[in-house]
Parts: C-alpha cells; sequence; structure tokens
C-alpha cells in the first residue's frame, strides 16, 4: 500500500502551515535526542493573535474546536521546520492536551469518541 504524502493531504483537507512561531520567552519551540522530536507546548491563535478564553465562559464547543485545530496546525509548522519534510515523521508517540473549561462545563471533546471531520 503507497503512503499518503503528508503534504497532499494537508491540501486536501485545506490546511496551509504556517511559518512556525518563535518562542515567547527562555525556551525552543523543538529539541531532538536521537530520533524522537520533542515539541514546547503550543497556545490557540486567531488571526495571528493569543486566543484565550474558558470553554463554559468565553468560548462554546466549536470555537473549542476550533481553537484546538489552530494548535495542532502551528505543532505540524514548527515539527515541518525542525525535520524539513512530515513525510519523514513515522509516528507520533505521545500527544498532550489542556484545555481551559469551566467546572460545570460537561461538553468536553475528550468524553465523546473523537471521529474525524
Amino acid at each position: 500500500m503507497a503512503q499518503t504524502n503528508v503534504y497532499d493531504k494537508l491540501k486536501e483537507l485545506g490546511i496551509e502551515l504556517p511559518i512556525a512561531g518563535a518562542p515567547a520567552a527562555a525556551y525552543v519551540m523543538s529539541a531532538q535526542s536521537g530520533n524522537t522530536v520533542y515539541l514546547s507546548g503550543h497556545i490557540a491563535k486567531k488571526e495571528g493573535k493569543v486566543w484565550a478564553g474558558k470553554l463554559g465562559a468565553d468560548l462554546n464547543t466549536e470555537e473549542g474546536k476550533l481553537a484546538a485545530r489552530s494548535i495542532a496546525v502551528d505543532l505540524l509548522a514548527t515539527l515541518h521546520a525542525h525535520v524539513g519534510d512530515l513525510n519523514r515523521v513515522k509516528r507520533i508517540v505521545k500527544l498532550m492536551s489542556l484545555v481551559n473549561s469551566t467546572l460545570d462545563f460537561t461538553d468536553s471533546i475528550s468524553s465523546r469518541t473523537a471521529r474525524p471531520n
């Protein structure tokens, strides 16, 4: 079975990778040990600015999904900047996500089976 080209898939999904962002403090966006690349935490951006808010107070579930998507795209851009070609990536070992929500917010994406749209 032929391997799908990552960039073709991104184009099919309507995703254009931005230029990888610079760190906002004294850290690096990516680091490599052997064949493993580690990425720093990323924050959601909307129209080039920090997309802040709290699910259940300032953001609804759909906005939360869009914010999470923006982070995923930025992570891919950082990984692309580090490795040069995303097709070289064989697997993702760990993915951690932190969500800021109100105590009574119950429509958590993690409480449902994740399905691609």
